[in-house]
């Protein structure tokens, strides 16, 4: 349950869908074998991943994972077992099923994927009918000399950016420290807790310790930030009836005073955690890579040593 978004992650920064949009942002959605598995999907042809293009011989894969069947607290039960009847589209209890792209089709009983085919229905991996809910917190800082300036780079003349990153143990690879929303949970409490587990370790920590954390942390987390995405993620993990959201929220640092006494430790399902120059040399999964390019842009720090440079995914 706690993938995140981090790791598998493929998007675009427009928050609309329309049906020009639909190859660009279906392509994760798309892979086989679905992750985890030896599941083929059915092959969707690029002209019709869009719901609005009939395709009346259109048959699916169906395929949810054991290990969501198995009805653990995060997953929804089968839509056909007795006594569950989800709200589509709205807060059903402690569970957030609306979407942040606006509202989806219900189709017998099933949500649809607002982005189009994928070539299988069911859950797979994914707890939820419906949107899954991340947050990714992008914690930065300005990168400072022995004495406590900030350092420029040699080329472009602006300051360098950190951020705290962490590579991941599923799948190697470095990304901002995320995870999925719990149920009943705002997205704030989700981006700090996140946080203090996976680049903190705070899971380990003894009530005391993880006392003195919440309250440095506190201050980081209540000041004003910056929302770098919010929106649906192409990811391989999505189905026809399940899919991947997620908010990226910038937190950042000024002085270094916060952050430069916090001892980062990896937790949860970090292997390692450390702070990570900013460029656009930094090999991070693509939309992560975007998204803190968008925060150098908002921050005006370093990104590239060439004129107009674009993010390369």
């Amino acid at each position: 349950s706690n993938f995140s978004a981090s790791c598998w992650s493929h998007l675009h920064p427009v928050n609309m869908f329309n049906s020009y949009n639909v190859k660009f942002h279906h392509s994760k959605a798309l892979t086989s074998p679905y992750p985890g598995s030896h599941i083929e999907r059915s092959q969707v042809p690029e002209d019709k991943v869009g719901w609005l293009t009939e395709w009346k011989d259109y048959n699916p894969v169906e395929y949810t994972a054991k290990s969501v069947l198995a009805g653990p607290s995060w997953a929804d039960p089968q839509i056909n077992d007795e006594g569950f009847s989800p709200k589509f589209n709205e807060r059903d209890g402690e569970v957030d099923r609306k979407s942040l792209n606006g509202v989806y089709i219900v189709e017998n009983g099933r949500p649809r994927n607002p982005v189009g085919r994928t070539g299988l229905t069911g859950r797979g991996l994914l707890g939820r009918w419906g949107p899954n809910h991340a947050a990714d917190p992008v914690v930065t800082r300005w990168k400072r000399d022995g004495s406590g300036n900030k350092v420029a780079h040699p080329v472009s003349g602006k300051n360098i950016l950190q951020f705290v990153a962490i590579k991941r143990r599923d799948c190697g690879e470095w990304a901002i420290p995320g995870g999925m929303v719990d149920p009943g949970e705002k997205i704030t409490a989700t981006l700090k807790r996140e946080f203090e587990e996976e680049a903190l370790n705070s899971l380990q920590k003894s009530p005391e310790e993880k006392a003195k954390l919440e309250k440095q942390l506190q201050k980081l987390f209540n000041q004003e930030h910056f929302v770098v995405y919010r929106g649906y993620v192409d990811d391989p993990r999505n189905t026809d009836n399940a899919w991947m959201e997620t908010e990226a929220v910038n937190y950042h640092d000024e002085t270094g005073e916060t952050m430069d006494n916090l001892p980062l430790e990896a937790g949860d399902d970090a292997g390692v955690v450390k702070w990570v120059d900013i460029s656009e040399k930094l090999e991070l999964y693509a939309s992560h890579s975007y998204f803190i390019k968008l925060v150098t842009e908002k921050q005006g720090a370093h990104w590239s040593e060439g004129p107009g440079s674009e993010c390369h995914e």
